[in-house]
């Protein structure tokens, strides 16, 4: 587990940062006469409770703060932990290239999880670590450049026979102008259209935020997994608290209304799995989440690949017209 420094500190991680700069603190007394054992071990344990009951009882604002982490494995850090060989492919052969989704095919890394290596295509959003990249990619979120690129990747993918492997992670697509002068709507709804006839394994992994038709530009699939503290919802809590209540400060009571957890999206048949993260989030043991997500996407693929093409097809559309259901009483 890392340790994190106060510059990435999330507010209601304060209290184990100060106990666990208290314990810092006596590791370094230098006093060979003082047996201090007994009190580190006593403040290890106290920590270690503390952060078991604060990150056992999150908020759903608390864990879209965690999921929106900087220190969190994006898109790319996956594709190099899970795979090997990625050729990354450019391009919608429209308009130009979109940086904010990463796509190519790549051999997953299956045998280490009980499933054969495979060749697949492994595309998602890509958010950029500092300032320069940031901007270079929009925070992950995509034009409609991106979208198109995704899909013609896509269709090759289904051309040669190969599973699809999509990660969430953006905060919407890409609100400028000139996105939806080049026909943001319109990639998206066909995107929608055409990963719902493709004739191989799409699965769908949130790794972090999966706010609006961004997400869902790339987020139909036949098993929609989900990482513990990810979050998924039409709009961003601070968008419907700025709606809704005509400012951002309402943001934590849209967290609840919207109902955009892992847990709330598994109970209403939108997720079909939830992939554990460790203690304190996916950021603290990178290693560990990669391990978790590649088990679960082999588990997966075992089963979808089994299914005869039009069962495949069938069970999808059905999912999807399983989401949203509801009854009308008297």
């Amino acid at each position: 587990m890392t340790r994190k420094t106060d510059k990435f500190l999330l507010d209601f991680e304060k209290p184990i940062f100060e106990l666990e700069s208290k314990l810092d603190e006596l590791r370094q007394i230098d006093a060979p006469d003082v047996d201090l054992s007994a009190e580190i071990n006593a403040l290890s344990l106290r920590i270690e409770d503390l952060r078991k009951s604060i990150y056992g009882s999150l908020t759903r604002w608390q864990r879209v703060q965690i999921a929106r982490h900087p220190l969190r494995p994006y898109t790319n850090d996956y594709i190099h932990a899970l795979t090997e060989g990625f050729v990354e492919l450019h391009g919608d052969r429209c308009y130009g290239d979109d940086p904010a989704i990463v796509s190519g095919f790549a051999a997953l890394r299956g045998s280490q999880y009980g499933y054969r290596d495979h060749t697949v295509l492994i595309l998602g959003h890509q958010k950029g670590r500092d300032t320069k990249n940031r901007r270079y990619r929009r925070f992950g979120m995509p034009n409609p450049e991106g979208y198109r690129k995704a899909r013609r990747h896509m269709e090759l993918a289904a051309k040669f026979g190969k599973p699809i492997i999509c990660l969430l992670d953006t905060p919407g697509a890409y609100p400028g102008m000139e996105a939806e002068e080049r026909g943001q709507a319109e990639a998206i709804a066909r995107n929608l259209f055409v990963m719902a006839r493709l004739p191989v394994p799409i699965i769908v992994v949130v790794i972090g935020e999966g706010a609006s038709g961004g997400a869902l530009g790339i987020g139909v699939g036949d098993q929609m997994l989900m990482l513990e503290n990810a979050w998924y919802s039409v709009i961003s809590p601070e968008s419907c608290s700025s709606i809704l209540w005509r400012s951002w400060d309402y943001k934590e009571e849209a967290a609840r209304a919207l109902k955009l957890s892992a847990a709330d999206l598994t109970g209403i048949g939108i997720v079909d799995q939830i992939i554990q993260e460790p203690l304190g989030g996916a950021h603290h043991d990178p290693n560990a989440t990669y391990d978790l997500v590649g088990q679960a996407i082999c588990d997966t693929l075992k089963d979808l690949t089994q299914l005869p093409k039009d069962a495949l097809l069938s069970q999808r559309v059905e999912r999807l017209d399983r989401i949203g259901e509801f009854s009308v009483t008297a």
